[in-house]
Parts: structure tokens; sequence; C-alpha cells
């Protein structure tokens, strides 16, 4: 005989002609819902098979101050709370049997948690700082000449025209134009130019 998948004593029925709610992705980030976030890709990841014996093994006992620092280093970011006190890269360099493919998967575990939890506006927010941060990691960990996947590289590009409303050819209005090879002034660059 087979054993019932669910147990009907512990497990809640879900009527056939129920309505479920659906979820409503949010407009804008705010601390309960970084905190969802959070918990609900760290879940994805626990459960991954290439990344779940990693997290279990450098997270063991310390998974709900992980899941706290998490909410804090997003919201400092997101947020503008600055409540995180902790440095990326060390916190990440004891890892030494990292390789791209866990980058990869951790990035699209997290664009595709960011991206069925916010509107895409709000998503940019998560987004462009995490493939900043996982390429800044990429390069700390295989050296500086390692080649950020293309994928990655358009997908930052991409975010960044959506953030900013400009093609990749439109310069900075903040910037000037140094196209003509004009040196950076001195208090820039600590170089005096020659007409000074």
């Amino acid at each position: 005989m087979i054993e019932p998948l669910i147990d009907p004593l512990t497990e809640p029925v879900i009527e056939p002609n129920a309505q479920a709610t659906p979820f409503v992705r949010a407009m804008e980030p705010d601390e309960a819902n970084i905190r969802q976030l959070v918990d609900a890709f760290y879940r994805r990841v626990d459960d991954d098979s290439l990344l779940g014996p990693i997290f279990a093994r450098e997270l063991a006992g310390r998974w709900d101050a992980h899941l706290a620092k998490m909410t804090t280093f997003w919201s400092s970011l997101v947020l503008g709370t600055k409540a995180y006190r902790g440095n990326v890269q060390e916190a990440h360099r004891p890892l030494g049997d990292i390789e791209p493919q866990h980058f990869a998967r951790w990035l699209t575990l997290f664009l595709d948690t960011v991206n069925t939890r916010y509107e895409p506006a709000a998503a940019v927010l998560f987004m462009e700082p995490a493939l900043r941060i996982a390429q800044s990691l990429q390069l700390s960990k295989f050296g500086w000449d390692y080649a950020i996947p293309d994928a990655q590289v358009d997908l930052l590009a991409s975010l960044k025209r959506l953030r900013t409303g400009r093609s990749e050819n439109e310069s900075s209005a903040e910037l000037p134009d140094r196209s003509r090879g004009e040196p950076f002034p001195a208090k820039l660059s600590g170089v005096e130019s020659e007409e000074s």
C-alpha cells in the first residue's frame, strides 16, 4: 500500500475550488518586505544542490544571525539605513572552494527571487548592487584578469540603462567631457595640469 504524500492531520487541505490570494509584487522596498526577500532567497539557497551544502557548512548554527545580518545589509544598501557594519570582501575571503558556477547560481537565484517579489523599478534597486558586488567578489577571488561572464556584464548594463534612462552611448551630464584628452584637475587626480 502506498502511503499518502500529505498527512491530512498535519498538512492543510487545499480545496479544489478555494481561491488563493494572489501574490502581489511590492512597488517599493521596506524593512518588512526586505526581510521576506532575504528569508525567501535563503530558503532557495538552502534547498539548492550546488549552494546548499556550502551555506549549510559555513552557517551551521548561525542561520538566524546571518538572515538578520543580510536583512540589515540590504536595508542599508536599498533604503539607505546605514545600519550594516561589515566588510563584504573579508566575509567571503575564507570561502576557498567557491568557483564561477557558484556565483552564477547565487546570482540566478537572487535575481529571480527579487524579480518575483518586486515591481521592476524596485527590483533594480537590489539587482544592480548584487551584480556589482558579485563582480567585485569575482575579481577579488579569481584575479583581475578574470573575465566576468558576458551575460552578467550585459545584465548590469541593461539595469543601468533602466535605472538612468540613458543608453550606453549617452554620457552622463554630471561628468565633464574629457574626450579631447584634457587632463583631470589636480584636485581630483593629484596631478598638476600643465596649465597650472
